[in-house]
């Protein structure tokens, strides 16, 4: 059953084609009628094949012509009016649903007592129908857009990393610059104390030395004590 199915679905998707041949005298002409939906692409091959006596075969003969007409059977308007060579192909699009007459008539240059046999190869191949070139138009100016749509938005994306990295490249330098700042902060802070206590210690050593109370070593406690309360009383009566 699946398999019926499948080949049912593949009959449709395949296009048709008739293929066949036909004899008719030279100057003969020769009518199929085709039934074709509205805007339906139709290509036909076709070649003529003059009969050679004198080899006893069939052969292709460049003054042998093919009028090919194609015309819708209800308006009688041709669609296809045109002579081409012993072998070639022509392809028309039909504009009305229903029957068109596809009509080949061979048409010999060679002379007017020559009236040669002729087979005629035909293939019709009916495709799908025609494509609906202004929706494809629309389809592709909306896919246009949106890839359009879809690069602005990229670019702003790579705007915004961009903006992002100088502003973390200017906190970086901010922050390399603070820390050096706070170094060297703590480092004046550190000389600024250091020169504070050399100078404190100058001071109280010059005070000290015009107090006299720079004692020698040799000096017993005793005398350094006494010497304290001297310069206490000194003080005190001041």
């Amino acid at each position: 059953m699946r398999l019926a199915v499948l080949a049912l679905l593949c009959g449709a998707l395949v296009q048709h084609t008739s293929a066949l041949y036909f004899y008719l005298p030279a100057g003969a002409n020769k009518c199929f009628i085709e039934e074709l939906p509205r805007d339906t692409i139709c290509t036909g091959h076709y070649k003529a094949e003059e009969w050679q006596e004198s080899s006893k075969s069939w052969i292709l003969n460049d003054q042998l012509g093919v009028q090919i007409v194609v015309a819708e059977v209800e308006s009688g308007e041709k669609v296809v009016n045109t002579r081409g060579l012993p072998e070639g192909k022509f392809t028309f699009t039909s504009h009305e649903p229903g029957d068109h007459t596809i009509c080949l008539q061979s048409n010999y240059t060679g002379g007017w007592f020559s009236t040669p046999q002729v087979r005629m190869h035909l293939d019709i191949a009916v495709g799908e129908a025609k494509v609906d070139e202004e929706g494809e138009r629309e389809h592709v100016k909306d896919l246009a857009a949106k890839v359009h749509d879809l690069n602005a938005r990229l670019a702003d994306i790579r705007r915004e990393q961009q903006f992002q990295r100088e502003r973390e490249a200017e906190f970086r330098v901010l922050s390399e610059r603070t820390n050096s700042r706070a170094v060297w902060w703590s480092v004046f802070q550190l000389v600024v104390l250091a020169a504070t206590c050399y100078w404190q210690l100058r001071y109280l050593r010059k005070f000290f030395e015009s107090k006299k109370l720079c004692v020698p070593l040799s000096l017993s406690l005793p005398v350094v004590h006494e010497r304290l309360l001297t310069l206490a009383r000194t003080v005190c009566r001041r």
